[in-house]
């Protein structure tokens, strides 16, 4: 076994020990061998505004699930408890909310698609 001895700055050190946190290598021999014998290694960048966009947008998906079911629901509700002309006035009003919502559906996909398309730039 041989062992070797390099000296870093301060400057060089911040750099290899930022390389070192990005390639996710066990251990700094192990990030050293693979860096000098040019074994391929995969670096991650974590965005976390992208993974907290992401977790929201999940969430929104499943708030319109949620909402699906209940419209059923008050729908059915409405017209076995309210006369013909109630329940009509109340789902109209409800007609119009969803309405809103769709455009709002329609505002987060296209701000997400911007997202993509923004990002995939700079990953470029």
């Amino acid at each position: 076994m041989n062992r070797y001895v390099v000296r870093f700055n301060a400057e060089e050190n911040a750099r290899f020990l930022a390389m070192f946190e990005q390639s996710e290598a066990d251990n700094k021999a192990a990030f050293i061998k693979h860096f000098l014998f040019q074994k391929p290694f995969k670096v991650f960048y974590v965005d976390e505004n992208t993974r907290i966009f992401i977790d929201r947008l999940s969430g929104f998906n499943a708030l319109y699930r949620t909402i699906g079911v209940s419209y059923d629901n008050l729908v059915a509700t409405l017209n076995q408890n309210f006369t013909e002309k109630k329940a009509s006035a109340a789902l109209e009003e409800i007609r119009k909310l969803m309405i809103r919502l769709i455009s709002v559906s329609q505002d987060i996909a296209a701000l997400a698609q911007k997202f993509d398309e923004e990002w995939l730039q700079k990953s470029r």
